[in-house]
């Protein structure tokens, strides 16, 4: 069973309800969330230009208004509760990074960051065979240089706010991830993906190159070397491939409903579920700073981390049950 999230409270106008009974219909029971209508300028992070941002808004006002439904997201209940994912299910345009589809994303990850109650979150596709598609390239051809600057410094963004989830996160690769689309999977802490998966950062083959942060994180998962061949030669990668050269953490044989990399992105989750959630979002912040600075300062960077954990009930529950022989009851306190 599972239940849906709700979007940050607020009045939702009667024309909103209705177009929301009908989603629900139409969505598999899933809640819409209203979108931002300041959306561009969230992505922007406040910074751009505002006639830049009125033009690019006029452009996709019509969009907005109808209120589509391009990213959801679901509680897990029962053994899985703690679980959360986000479901990605732009389905006309395969799942592209278009201004709804990122504002809509910016907000959810948004309401995830200070969700306690969260332990793990698994991205995934409701688009047969598509993880994310990429970037829009219709509305990109709508925009003048100065707006798809803002834009991608938009996209930018947003990858950073997922990285910085505090909790970890999964990317279920079960189809086609270019461009943005495995930017956004390197945005996520692990990654599943099945074999019969593409992914790729094809940028240089559009005249361009990554601009979302793969440039950076791709080196710092697979070596500069590996990853100065992937992005000049915009090559694209199976899933078998993508795990021999450590690009994802599990690969597996497509099944027939299609949803492999799911199935294994939530298996994976499991495993990580019963840990204490403290102690698991303080060694990812201790392991995404540390990388990132001299092992001296690093070191540092993980005793101030270990001592977040010390004065915690769950570091007491995880004695006592070691002592007495049973598993532990974790609460996140």
């Amino acid at each position: 069973m599972t239940t849906l999230l709700r979007r940050l409270p607020g009045q939702i106008s009667s024309s909103w309800r209705r177009r929301a009974v009908i989603q629900r219909e139409t969505h598999n029971n899933r809640t819409s969330f209203p979108t931002s209508r300041d959306g561009a300028r969230l992505l922007a992070g406040g910074g751009g230009s505002l006639t830049g941002y009125r033009r690019a808004q006029s452009r996709w006002q019509h969009t907005e208004a109808g209120g589509p439904v391009e990213v959801d997201l679901k509680r897990l209940e029962g053994e899985d509760d703690g679980i959360v994912e986000v479901l990605m299910c732009r389905h006309k345009a395969r799942n592209a990074l278009g201004h709804v589809f990122v504002s809509q994303m910016r907000e959810l990850v948004s309401t995830l960051s200070s969700d306690s109650a969260v332990r793990v979150v698994v991205f995934r596709s409701l688009v047969p065979g598509v993880f994310c598609a990429g970037a829009d390239l219709k509305e990109r051809a709508l925009m003048n240089n100065s707006e798809s600057d803002l834009f991608v410094h938009g996209l930018r963004s947003l990858m950073t706010q997922i990285a910085s989830l505090p909790m970890p996160t999964i990317a279920a690769m079960d189809g086609v991830a270019l461009g943005g689309g495995l930017e956004l999977a390197l945005a996520c802490d692990l990654r599943t993906a099945a074999h019969s998966a593409q992914m790729g950062l094809i940028e240089t083959t559009r005249g361009l190159l990554p601009g979302a942060g793969g440039s950076q994180r791709l080196p710092r998962m697979v070596g500069v070397t590996l990853a100065k061949e992937l992005i000049f030669t915009g090559r694209r990668l199976g899933g078998q491939t993508a795990l021999e050269m450590g690009l994802v953490n599990r690969a597996v044989e497509q099944n027939q409903t299609g949803d492999a990399a799911y199935r294994e992105a939530l298996s994976l989750a499991r495993e990580i579920l019963p840990q204490a959630p403290i102690a698991v979002r303080m060694a990812k912040e201790a392991m995404n700073k540390g990388v990132e600075v001299d092992i001296t300062s690093a070191m540092a960077i993980e005793r101030m981390c270990y001592a977040q954990v010390i004065p915690t009930r769950d570091r007491q529950e995880g004695m006592a049950a070691f002592m007495e022989k049973r598993a532990p009851r974790y609460t996140g306190e």
